[in-house]
C-alpha cells in the first residue's frame, strides 16, 4: 500500500436524509473523482474540487458527424452494389442503360459531399470565433 492510502487510517461516519444524498451524489457524478469518499474529503477539508466540463459545441459537432456518417455508410453501401451490378453487365447496351439509371445516385453522393463541406465549414468557422 502507499503512504497516502495508509495514512487514511480514521472513519468519519454521518447520516444524511434522501435529498441530501442526491445532492452529494450528482455532485460527486459530476467531478473527476472515481471514489466517493476522496471527493468528500477534498470538500471537507476545503480543498479544491475539480469537476468535468462538456464542452457543447464538441457534443453537437459529434451529433452532426455521426448522422453524417451514417448516411454516408449507406451511400456507400448503395454505390457498391451498383459498382458489383455494373461488373457483371457484358453488352455495351446494358453499361449506357446503367450510366443513365445511376446517374441520380452520382448526383445524391455529391450532394452529401457538398453538404459535408459545408457542415465542416461552419463547425470551422465557429471555433475559430
Amino acid at each position: 500500500m502507499s503512504d497516502k492510502q495508509s495514512s487514511h487510517s480514521k472513519w468519519l461516519h454521518i447520516r444524511l436524509k434522501e435529498a441530501e444524498y442526491k445532492r452529494i451524489k450528482t455532485k460527486f457524478e459530476a467531478s473527476i473523482y472515481r471514489k466517493l469518499s476522496e471527493y468528500a474529503r477534498n470538500v471537507l477539508l476545503d480543498k479544491p474540487v475539480v469537476v468535468k466540463q462538456r464542452n457543447t459545441s464538441l457534443d453537437d459537432f459529434m451529433t452532426e458527424m455521426i448522422a453524417l456518417r451514417s448516411e454516408l455508410n449507406a451511400i456507400g453501401i448503395n454505390y457498391n452494389q451498383q459498382v458489383k451490378r455494373l461488373h457483371t453487365l457484358e453488352h455495351l447496351s446494358e453499361i449506357k442503360s446503367w450510366l443513365i439509371i445511376n446517374e441520380s445516385t452520382r448526383q445524391i453522393l455529391l450532394k452529401k459531399v457538398g453538404e459535408i463541406k459545408s457542415k465542416i465549414n461552419q463547425i470551422n468557422d465557429q471555433w475559430l470565433q
